[in-house]
């Protein structure tokens, strides 16, 4: 079960993980790409200078005007326009920005970059202090990326916090979603194993007294008590083994290729006449009401069994001289009911009563090979047909209830 708990968390938590990881990429690329747009954008506005971009080797007598650039604003970025002379020199730069960066800085950073063979290199955002776009030998724009560089770390810093403390909300969401995915299965499992737990022993005490009786047969081949003994309690065993298997078939079958829309009402009615001897010998009175022409696509077989463990529950469980109430009608539901007046369900034990071994009085249930999987067949039963069963006891009376949605 630990395995099963740490597999459905370790694949609850990668996708989530997967998910945020996605979007915090996603969102400090666009910022980046944002700001890397931005930083192209004033690099690229330089076309739009009006002068001569010949190389001087091809024209040594030109040299741009500062005029031509004095009145060009920058307004996102910092920017500065270096001018060349012909022997390579610096003989202007242009603060587009009002930066408070000296002119001897500017001419420092833009004779570095004239020196280097890229036309234009924007570089690392995180890291590079300047961008630049080198215009033949006369001109450089130089974007300063001081800002820039300082809002991308920011955004990174305060999307990695917020990542890391929603990972860790994943990790306690991870938790709870595995615990509440897996309560099912953990339950599931813990009665099959106090399912196997019970039948072991149910098993276990008739072949305990099989074997006794015959090592005592086998001492006292005149004894034919034994005999008995061994008869009796291998028809126990072999009811056990019986019920066993109904259980076992009603919780396997969901197929419904055997439903066929008949007749509810003479199904129940039928029911309850074969019942009525049962009843009569355990000093029971029997009486239905039951509403004709009610009609239930059903399994015949299956329904008849419903109604047989309902009908047998009811009779081992009422006092002499009471009476066995069945009611079957159409409300906005086909609700059908069975009623008894005796031992009442303790209180609380109304969900219990249909887990399979449920016995109230562990000694009464043996003596009459009662083994507690009637109501766990029954409710399999009315799971197949989408019906809810429930039970009450009030007043000395119980009542099963199974509610057919119409």
């Amino acid at each position: 079960m630990k395995k099963l708990k740490a597999q459905v968390f370790a694949v609850i938590f990668l996708i989530m993980t997967l998910f945020t990881t996605a979007v915090f990429v996603a969102y400090n690329t666009m910022e980046y790409h944002r700001e890397y747009t931005s930083i192209e954008r004033s690099l690229n506005q330089t076309e739009r200078m009006e002068f001569d971009r010949k190389p001087l080797e091809e024209s040594e007598d030109f040299k741009p005007d500062a005029k031509d650039f004095g009145s060009f604003k920058f307004v996102d970025k910092t920017v500065y326009t270096v001018i060349f002379d012909s022997d390579g020199s610096v003989s202007k730069v242009i603060n587009h920005s009002d930066n408070s960066v000296t002119d001897d800085e500017i001419k420092e950073i833009a004779t570095t970059m004239a020196s280097q063979s890229l036309q234009k290199e924007i570089g690392n955002l995180y890291f590079a202090d300047y961008s630049y776009q080198y215009r033949g030998n006369q001109c450089i724009v130089l974007v300063d990326n001081a800002e820039t560089k300082a809002a991308l770390r920011t955004t990174l810093l305060y999307s990695l916090v917020l990542y890391l403390l929603i990972e860790a909300i994943i990790f306690i969401a991870s938790r709870l979603l595995t615990l509440r995915i897996t309560k099912p299965v953990a339950e599931s499992f813990e009665k099959q194993k106090q399912f196997i737990a019970d039948a072991s022993h149910e098993l276990k005490t008739p072949l305990a007294v099989i074997i006794a009786s015959a090592d005592a047969l086998e001492s006292n081949p005149d004894e034919t008590k034994w005999l008995a003994n061994i008869k009796s309690e291998g028809d126990r065993m072999n009811k056990l083994i019986a019920d066993l298997l109904d259980l076992a078939k009603s919780e396997a079958v969901t197929d419904k290729s055997e439903f066929a829309v008949g007749d509810l009402s003479k199904l129940v009615e039928k029911a309850s006449l074969t019942f009525e001897g049962v009843m009569f010998e355990k000093g029971v009175m029997l009486a239905d009401e039951i509403e004709s022409g009610i009609e239930l696509n059903m399994n015949a077989p299956k329904m008849q069994q419903l109604m047989s463990i309902l009908l047998d529950n009811a009779a081992k469980h009422s006092e002499r001289g009471t009476t066995v109430e069945v009611s079957l009608k159409r409300e906005k539901d086909i609700i059908l009911t069975v009623t008894n007046e005796g031992e009442g369900i303790p209180k609380g034990e109304e969900e219990k009563i249909f887990e399979r071994f449920y016995r109230a009085d562990e000694s009464r249930n043996r003596s009459e090979n009662r083994y507690g999987l009637g109501l766990a067949i029954a409710r399999n039963i009315c799971a197949l047909h989408n019906a809810v069963i429930s039970a009450a006891s009030e007043n000395g009376k119980t009542t099963f209830r199974v509610i057919f949605k119409a």
